[in-house]
């Protein structure tokens, strides 16, 4: 353990670009001073933060493993956290952190500590993680580094994370891994949030045009006003529902942005179903978020132009509060399947860029130049 000629431990936290740096440098203005309260002894460390893509066209443990530890060596640097948003894998199990008692480094994947509260449980990963490297060292006697797990947010009921199953080769002595579906289910929440998908919203916006210019003329539209008025709210929800999903299903098909592996492994495969999955729970929240603007903008609109006599010579039925909720709601669905014929209208790249985080774009470009590398049969 190398300590900094001024007697702090100097700690970098090399984090991705995008939500992984904000996480870095939101955490680096408390982390130096709650390092040194619970690690006592009148210990100091200082925190630099490092934004760089260190986890640029690869996935794989053991390569990423060596580039930190080759950057690490490059620097004054006592103890080295990388943190990503990419999930990551192990053995067929997500990864949520891999230790190297030996290089003092950690490699923490934030999808895997789920969606809620981020920022508190990034933080305490992280202070566990370099308590952990910074504390005294087991000999061989004593045992290896593994046999020292770390406790804090490492245990949860609801995802269980343990020690994960280390190569012979590979650099890390100390490795935390989630399984079954509580795990599965907390990196699915993890990718969603990275991919932010109300940013999705901006991104369609001649879709959204599409949907606003249909939803404007259908308000209007006396033969509308009968079959809202003849809809259950059942039928409601169907045809809500519907929409939605025609929406969600042109989006990821006009955009391709299905994940199709080239392996036919297990563990590729279970790759494929999370990428596939936090796609359509991404484009899912985007597209609602704009099902219940176009909802709130029929209404008003609903409210300024309809006529109270005019709607009951056509429906019979007086026009109150219920009458406008139900024909925006109906309306917002007709407009939906008219903003997903506007969709087509939007750039892939455009969906592409508001519909994921600058990592998993990264990874899809380098999967893609992969494709496109692979001569032809």
């Amino acid at each position: 353990m190398r300590v900094s000629s001024q007697g702090a431990t100097v700690v970098a936290l090399l984090a991705d670009p995008d939500a992984p740096t904000e996480i870095a440098q939101h955490m680096a203005r408390t982390l130096p001073t709650r390092l040194a309260e619970k690690s006592g002894q009148g210990r100091r460390f200082d925190v630099e933060v490092v934004s760089e893509p260190f986890t640029s066209g690869t996935e794989d443990l053991p390569t990423l493993m060596r580039r930190i530890v080759d950057r690490g060596s490059a620097e004054n640097w006592d103890i080295v956290v990388a943190l990503t948003d990419l999930p990551l894998h192990s053995h067929g199990r997500k990864l949520v952190a891999n230790l190297s008692h030996e290089h003092s480094l950690a490699l923490l994947s934030l999808p895997s500590l789920g969606g809620l509260r981020l920022q508190t449980r990034a933080r305490r990963a992280v202070e566990e993680a370099v308590l952990g490297l910074a504390g005294p060292q087991t000999t061989e006697a004593e045992g290896p580094p593994r046999s020292q797990p770390l406790l804090g947010p490492f245990v949860s009921r609801l995802a269980p994370i343990h020690p994960g199953p280390i190569g012979e080769k590979e650099t890390a002595d100390l490795r935390y891994v989630v399984s079954g579906p509580r795990g599965y289910l907390r990196v699915l929440v993890g990718m969603v949030r990275a991919n932010r998908p109300w940013r999705l919203v901006p991104g369609l916006s001649k879709a959204l045009a599409a949907a606003l210019a249909t939803g404007a003329v259908a308000t209007v539209n006396s033969t509308v006003w009968g079959l809202a008025e003849t809809l259950s709210t059942p039928r409601l929800v169907i045809a809500m529902l519907g929409s939605v999903g025609i929406m969600i299903g042109w989006l990821i098909i006009d955009a391709e942005l299905w994940h199709r592996s080239a392996e036919s492994s297990p563990e590729a495969r279970q790759k494929a179903r999370l990428y596939n999955a936090s796609t359509i729970v991404t484009v899912g929240i985007g597209v609602l978020v704009c099902y219940v603007g176009l909802v709130v903008i029929n209404w008003v609109w609903a409210l300024f132009i309809l006529n109270d006599q005019a709607f009951a010579a056509v429906t019979r039925t007086q026009l109150d509060a219920e009458e406008y909720m139900t024909l925006s709601w109906f309306v917002a669905s007709v407009a939906t399947v008219g903003g997903a014929l506007g969709s087509g209208l939007e750039s892939d790249e455009a969906i592409r860029a508001a519909a994921y985080s600058k990592r998993e774009q990264e990874r899809r470009h380098t999967l893609l130049d992969d494709h496109g590398d692979q001569p032809s049969k």
